[in-house]
């Protein structure tokens, strides 16, 4: 049977990845140098997950849900819409940045990676997949589990330059990050008619589940290290706050609660699941509290607006409505979101700061 579409496209574009020479935005961006935080101690990053970590690589698949056209990217170098869901770099490029592997995390189907670029990592991250099969029905995504098809691939390019050993020595001391589970949450279960049965925390368990197997599918791949990010407080983001109805653009708390228990349980999981993967380190990434404090207490953080986004109304709009066409607040810094889904800059910048203080020590 011929292989699918979508199938076929990502097969051409990793061929013409492994084969062209153009220089990349995102190559090109990696020219400036990084903040170095810890003497190089861990060489590589990885990165798994949907929009809240996706580079670019949405902008490489046959999907409508991508962020390659302004006002994405307005303050990223250059003013390059990368396909970042935000006006410029991801929490993922900044503790790149900080852990001196480089400024910025470039998608593997990127075209024009250098052999630099595929030695320090890369990202797999696809916006608006997740855990659930359900989740992943929007067309041209890569599912999370299926980012690890990817990864092999990833390992099979690195081995044909670096060696076995030395790639293996890479992955062994790489940093994973991995964020997803909110368009779970959001798109098949608050938002969905096909689950009036089905309690939240049961599906939260399923969710943990998914990301059992996730888990231990990196691990089988030599992969060692790994920050795993819980929900953020869902029921602050703006698109949220519009889809039930908050006259007064307050937070719908039931649902905060629902994602503080999902990540009270993520803990228990990793703390469980550690002692069967030997030689893994497993380390739960807190977005929830620094994000809804910056929803709580916006002034402490620079910020003046927290119910809405920059582009357009900022209440609903994400991706393709959010567009060259659609306005644009003109300081993105005074905004926690930057459209209804995702965060500005400016916030990843505090989220990011937050994890370097209660995540990356444990890895160093």
């Amino acid at each position: 049977m011929a292989p699918p579409p979508t199938t076929k496209i990502i097969f051409l574009t990793l061929l013409l990845q492994l084969c062209t020479t153009t220089i990349s935005t995102t190559v090109a961006a990696n020219t400036t140098n990084a903040t170095t935080g810890t003497g190089g101690k861990i060489p590589a990053i990885f990165i798994f997950g949907d929009s809240l970590l996706d580079t670019g690589t949405n902008t490489f698949l046959p999907t409508g849900v991508r962020a390659d056209h302004a006002p994405y990217g307005e303050n990223f170098p250059r003013r390059v819409p990368t396909g970042r869901f935000s006006n410029g770099r991801l929490m993922s490029d900044m503790l790149a940045s900080h852990l001196g592997i480089k400024y910025t995390v470039p998608s593997f189907l990127e075209l024009g990676l250098s052999n630099e670029d595929i030695v320090t990592g890369v990202c797999f991250a696809s916006a608006g997949s997740g855990y659930d099969d359900t989740t992943n029905a929007a067309a041209g995504i890569i599912p999370v589990l299926r980012q690890v098809d990817y990864l092999r691939m990833y390992i099979t390019r690195l081995r044909s330059f670096v060696g076995a050993v030395q790639a293996n020595r890479n992955l062994n001391d790489a940093l994973v990050v991995v964020s997803s589970g909110s368009n779970d949450v959001t798109v098949s279960f608050y938002d969905s008619p096909n689950r009036p049965g089905l309690f939240i925390g049961a599906y939260h368990d399923f969710l943990l589940s998914r990301l059992q197997t996730f888990v231990q599918e990196l691990y089988g791949q030599g992969l060692r290290n790994m920050i795993i990010f819980g929900l953020p407080p869902i029921g602050c983001f703006p698109g949220e706050i519009s889809a039930k109805f908050r006259i007064d653009r307050s937070c719908v708390e039931n649902e905060n609660s629902d994602s503080e228990s999902e990540n009270q349980k993520l803990v228990a999981r990793l703390a469980q699941l550690q002692p069967s993967l030997p030689g893994t380190k497993l380390v739960y990434g807190d977005i929830y509290t620094p994000l809804y404090d910056m929803v709580k207490n916006p002034l402490n953080y620079g910020f003046e607006v927290v119910d809405r986004g920059c582009c357009a109304t900022g209440f609903v709009e994400t991706g393709p409505f959010c567009s060259i066409s659609t306005p644009v607040c003109p300081n993105p810094d005074k905004f926690v979101f930057f459209d209804a889904a995702h965060p500005t800059e400016a916030t990843y910048r505090h989220v990011a700061q937050s994890l370097q203080k209660q995540a990356l020590p444990q890895f160093l």
